[in-house]
């Protein structure tokens, strides 16, 4: 097999005649254009460019040429389970992970799912993911996990949490404390956040974990309006309290109500979409028509490869599929027809990209191929693939055409990590044998029948209204009678 060849760090890079989606405040899309980059950065975006003597050249005749696309919200270490939980409710997640295996994993466990996730985010063309790694049982988990993150190609933003205590709990402990200050200093990370979620508990007690993050100068990412678990009262709360700052992240979003849409807009908050997890698991109905209405900024998100792709093409999809699906039904219900979507295939792309930016307060850095940004590039590029020709609206092709399979070239910080195809400089073989060694420990520990039922969870005999995970004792039925204010009725049902 010939090996791919790949030029060495800070050599200049050019693409050559491919359609360029620049992602710039005009979308500006260039038919044939180049691409140039210069010490990891792009040096300029434009026809028959003018390239230092001995770059590199790459031939996107017949691509597209990108930003690299961000993912806001992944749980990293969960994908050394990759599809276990295809078949699972959210209540069925939180049971296994939360209640009754998550402490199973060892540090070498959770080193191995974040180091397989961050090639799947590569290989698919995204450059920059934030780890929301709320499995960090210990300070030992918690150094595994970053170490799996800084060894790997890509850029990483380390989310701490620990679903196993509660925030106030963790981010009190003077050990865990002192790694998050370490981790905020170091230069390997493209950053830190807090990855906690708020009960609606009206004593408030993640107040504490709040005032860490403040103290520590560090955005929070939580996730919100899931069904039966975070509400209404959880953003009013943290609204009243002064924490609904801007740059906090709320992910899914999904069973909230205009109150509180309308507090996370006026507050500067941006949203994380995974439209794939929320479909499947019943975080409730993808908010992405609720949050278009309220102008709320949106990125997008995989969550866990326990369920789903671990590719932001498979969200961008899904995303429309679903926004669109929701204006469908609305409408038919009133006896109406929908003749013009309203979100459209540059709208996901863009959350998919700066978007992303956005969330992580780096539009100035990502996003977009605009010359001073970092090179974060890739390459759509496929000549064997009937599917990447024509390309005659790019947008829709990125959106709706494109896999991971038609990722050609990925660029981080100018240096390439995928070329012709093939992820460059990774040991997969040792991978598969940490990944092996993972799967081989949980199952032993586990014993076959747990591990096999857990697979194939039973249909049960009686309704679950409330996610049985949750930090304190408080319980509310208030997801319900706010997600009953936007939910469309059943296709069919009657009016009284």
């Amino acid at each position: 097999m010939t090996e791919t060849f790949v030029p060495e760090p800070g050599r200049p890079i050019v693409f050559r005649n491919g359609t360029v989606v620049t992602m710039d405040d005009a979308r500006t899309v260039h038919d044939r254009a180049d691409v140039l980059v210069v010490d990891g950065r792009i040096a300029e975006v434009g026809p028959a460019l003018q390239a230092p003597q001995g770059t590199y050249e790459i031939d996107a005749s017949g691509g597209i040429v990108m930003p690299g696309m961000i993912d806001t919200h992944r749980h990293m270490w969960q994908t050394a389970m990759r599809a276990y939980g295809a078949d699972w409710t959210l209540t069925q997640y939180f049971v296994w992970y939360y209640l009754e295996h998550g402490k199973a994993f060892r540090p070498q466990d959770y080193w191995a799912g974040n180091a397989l996730s961050t090639l799947d985010a590569i290989e698919s063309g995204i450059t920059t993911t934030v780890d929301w790694s709320h499995g960090l049982q210990s300070v030992e988990h918690a150094e595994a996990a970053i170490d799996a993150l800084v060894r790997s190609p890509g850029r990483y933003v380390m989310g701490f949490g620990n679903i196993f205590a509660g925030p106030w709990e963790w981010t009190a402990d003077p050990a865990y404390r002192a790694l998050i200050e370490q981790s905020i200093d170091d230069s390997r990370l493209a950053g830190v956040q807090l990855a906690f979620d708020v009960t609606g508990d009206p004593e408030f007690p993640e107040k504490a974990a709040f005032e860490v993050a403040r103290d520590l100068g560090v955005t929070v990412t939580t996730h919100a309006g899931v069904w039966g678990a975070t509400n209404d009262d959880s953003v009013r709360l943290m609204h009243e309290h002064g924490f609904t700052t801007p740059g906090t992240v709320y992910v899914h979003a999904a069973t909230l109500s205009e109150d509180s849409y309308q507090r996370i807009a006026a507050t500067g908050g941006v949203v994380s979409l995974s439209t794939e997890s929320e479909q499947s698991c019943g975080q409730g109905y993808p908010p992405s028509h609720a949050l278009r209405e309220h102008d709320i900024p949106v990125s997008l998100s995989v969550d866990t490869s326990v369920w789903f792709s671990a590719d932001l093409f498979s969200a961008m999809r899904t995303t429309l599929g679903a926004d669109r699906t929701w204006e469908h039904l609305t409408a038919h219900q009133e006896g109406e027809t929908i003749t013009n979507s309203h979100l459209r295939s540059h709208h996901v792309v863009e959350w998919a990209t700066r978007g992303g930016a956005k969330a992580l307060g780096k539009e100035g850095e990502l996003g977009s191929l605009e010359p001073g940004k970092l090179a974060d590039v890739v390459l759509l590029k496929n000549d064997d693939s009937p599917t990447m020709f024509p390309i005659v609206n790019p947008y829709g092709h990125i959106a709706m055409q494109a896999g991971r399979g038609d990722v050609h070239t990925v660029l981080v910080g100018g240096e390439v990590k995928k070329h012709e195809g093939k992820l460059v400089g990774v040991d997969l073989p040792a991978l598969r044998s940490a990944l092996a060694d993972t799967v081989d420990h949980l199952r032993s520990t586990l014993g076959e029948e747990t591990w096999a039922s857990g697979m194939n969870p039973a249909i049960p005999k009686t309704k679950v209204l409330d996610n049985p995970y949750m930090y304190t004792e408080y319980r509310t039925d208030a997801t319900h009678r706010a997600y009953e204010t936007r939910a469309p009725a059943s296709v069919g049902d009657e009016a009284d």
